[in-house]
């Protein structure tokens, strides 16, 4: 275990891998889908009011981190216009996922199922960031996936208290970075693999 303090430097890792996110963003490098990022937002600061209720203490503030960094790519998407807006049906659903876990939340106030709930919540907010990633790797920042994965993985090593609202969020957001990262990683390998020649 590593000593509690640790988790600044998650929240450091975080922060970094947002904000090279965001620059990308504003360069045209990386085009973030709004209802994604929006609700990568918007989730974690929800889930960081549930661990402040809890009482998790230092592990919030990876929490924290994980939703103010998004905050700064979706306010420079919009101001660049280099975010994608057109909404598909299948955004829709993965939204109202989303809201329905947070409504659950809000409704029954127990924190241990908040913390659960907004882990679903912020898993349907990555699945047309998945879809993105596999169709267009190109359109995503690898090294923000890299930095914001080992920040949840040093979280979880400084983990005192295994009660899920300590460690769930910061599991996920371990097994989410490492499941879009390599979608990206690998669909970049595959599609600069030249195609069959002539039969």
């Amino acid at each position: 275990m590593l000593d509690p303090q640790w988790v600044f430097l998650s929240a450091v890792l975080g922060l970094a891998g947002s904000v090279r996110y965001a620059f990308a963003t504003a360069r045209g490098a990386a085009r973030p889908n709004v209802v994604t990022w929006a609700l990568w937002a918007a989730v974690p600061l929800i889930g960081f009011s549930a661990q402040l209720d809890a009482g998790v203490g230092l592990p919030a503030v990876q929490t924290l981190a994980a939703g103010a960094g998004p905050v700064a790519v979706v306010a420079c998407g919009l101001l660049t216009r280099h975010i994608l807006v057109r909404i598909s049906g299948f955004d829709k659903v993965c939204a109202a996922v989303a809201a329905v876990a947070l409504v659950v939340w809000l409704v029954l106030e127990h924190a241990p199922l908040a913390v659960v709930c907004v882990v679903v919540a912020d898993a349907a907010a990555a699945l047309p960031t998945l879809v993105k990633a596999w169709r267009d790797p190109y359109s995503e920042n690898l090294l923000f996936y890299v930095l914001v994965g080992i920040g949840a993985g040093v979280t979880l090593m400084t983990i005192t208290s295994w009660e899920p609202e300590s460690w769930a969020f910061a599991a996920y957001v371990f097994a989410l970075c490492a499941v879009l990262g390599g979608t990206v990683f690998i669909r970049r390998r595959v599609l600069q693999q030249p195609g069959p020649g002539p039969a």
